[in-house]
């Protein structure tokens, strides 16, 4: 018995080297699929990831391109505004200098194109001398208003209606146009 002991036994392990083996191959094979999806998986990780990056990336981007260009629209408005406030002490500059009575003479005179006929003539305390000699030359009468800076106001017969031609609201009505030629000269 020995003999059939031995075969049984070199049989079953035969056998069970060809099971071993059956199931090395199998679990080298579940092995190798689980770590060609974990690698995938890792991939696709990696790839979603970088998109994340990107996108947080450009929205950070933008975000600062925003912030950039909002500081630059407030710089360049701050400094159109202190243009205007130049023009504004500029103009105020011009009432003590030489000539300021021929300006507001034209002033005058366009107040009273634009109103065809008046009665009187209104200026600032500080301009009543300088326009008087042309107030007297259209028999105007010579009125003065205190709140009223760098211009002349015709007021028609009745007092209905009248027309007011300053620097001040010159420079507002153009200011539109102004600042934009001036937003050009600065920066292009």
């Amino acid at each position: 018995m020995s003999k059939l002991e031995d075969i049984l036994q070199q049989e079953v392990l035969a056998e069970i080297t060809e099971v071993t083996k059956a199931a090395e191959v199998r679990a080298a094979e579940i092995i190798k699929a689980a770590q060609e999806q974990a690698e995938a998986l890792k991939a696709t990780r990696q790839k979603q990831l970088e998109a994340e990056r990107a996108a947080a990336e450009r929205r950070a981007e933008s975000a600062a391109e925003l912030v950039l260009n909002q500081a630059r629209i407030q710089a360049r408005g701050q400094v159109v505004d202190r243009v205007k406030a130049e023009a504004l002490k500029a103009l105020a500059s011009l009432q003590g200098q030489p000539g300021y009575d021929e300006i507001l003479t034209k002033l005058a005179e366009e107040a009273l194109q634009g109103l065809g006929q008046a009665e009187a003539v209104v200026v600032n305390p500080d301009d009543a001398a300088k326009i008087e000699p042309w107030a007297k030359a259209k028999g105007l009468e010579l009125r003065t208003d205190a709140g009223l800076r760098y211009g002349v106001r015709l007021v028609a017969p009745g007092g209905k209606s009248m027309v007011q031609n300053s620097l001040p609201e010159r420079l507002e009505r153009a200011w539109d146009s102004l600042s934009a030629k001036a937003a050009k000269a600065i920066w292009g």
